[in-house]
């Protein structure tokens, strides 16, 4: 691990790591850690960047123009090493490009950027997938913080709750044994607009909305403070933990993974968006902190 890169206001402060931009730390103004302990019995990421594809390609290989390239769950972003290009106090940007390497794995040229700022209770994270080169870029792209479960507020763990901002009446992905998206689907879990977080709902794995109504939800307990999580471009998200561990991801996605079997091309896959030469794919993350 590297050095760990600080930015913070009176309110909030995070720490980011270049390894993957992957955001580490997220505490309050008293300090408390409002992110995973990254147990290792259980998972020792923290918020890693998606990129780029989202989920398990199926036989972790992705096809373009009739040639095969490996592909591991998630895409390579959260392995690789991202350059600092900004810091402040309140504000760190950094950025990976293509090379030899990643074009081993994905044949197009690219550039990401992605800027973590506090300002008073809230950490926004905004992306730019910038496509540099003369043909158009596939991609997708997914957030997947891992927040403390429970919060260091003193509720219990079964106390705890996720409320969406609208009405999602639409059946989940079911997740296949291989990780891919199987066909046949599972029933919403939702009471009302409510998700009461217990163990058993992740025995077979994520829960996956393939087309998300809402726009943020809020993770929280009784009345302490809870989290918002606002994720205004991002069509899809998952929820997901190993039963036991002491974290709750909340992932919005602008992508998914193969469905199961899935042999096509990547600009055919479910969840990819392209980018003109020359143009760009913004998406946006905030997490606020509610007292």
């Amino acid at each position: 691990m590297g050095d760990l890169i600080h930015i913070a206001t009176d309110q909030l402060s995070a720490a980011i790591n270049p390894l993957g931009a992957e955001l580490w730390s997220l505490r309050d103004a008293a300090g408390r850690e409002l992110m995973t302990d990254a147990d290792p019995a259980y998972w020792t990421g923290h918020a890693p960047i998606l990129f780029p594809v989202v989920g398990r390609p199926y036989r972790e290989e992705i096809r373009a123009d009739c040639q095969a390239y490996p592909m591991a769950q998630h895409g390579f972003a959260r392995t690789s090493l991202f350059e600092l290009i900004e810091h402040s106090a309140t504000r760190a940007v950094f950025a990976l490009a293509d090379s030899d390497e990643t074009r081993r794995h994905y044949p197009f040229a690219f550039r990401l950027e992605i800027a973590f700022a506090i300002q008073a209770a809230t950490l926004s994270v905004d992306v730019r997938v910038i496509n540099p080169g003369d043909v158009a870029l596939p991609a997708s792209f997914g957030f997947h913080p891992a927040f403390a479960w429970p919060l260091p507020y003193g509720h219990d763990k079964l106390d705890h709750r996720i409320v969406f901002a609208a009405d999602e009446p639409d059946r989940l992905c079911e997740i296949a044994k291989d990780g891919t998206i199987a066909a046949e689907t599972r029933a919403s879990p939702l009471d009302g607009r409510t998700l009461q977080l217990r163990d058993d709902l992740f025995t077979n794995d994520a829960l996956v909305w393939n087309d998300i109504r809402s726009d943020h939800v809020v993770y929280g307990a009784g009345d302490g403070p809870s989290l918002r999580v606002d994720f205004p471009d991002t069509p899809k998200l998952g929820i997901w933990t190993k039963p036991g561990a002491h974290y709750i991801c909340v992932e919005p996605w602008h992508g998914i993974a193969d469905p199961e079997g899935f042999t096509g091309d990547i600009r055919d896959k479910p969840g990819i968006f392209t980018v003109a030469p020359g143009d760009e794919e913004r998406i946006a993350l905030r997490v606020t902190l509610v007292a």
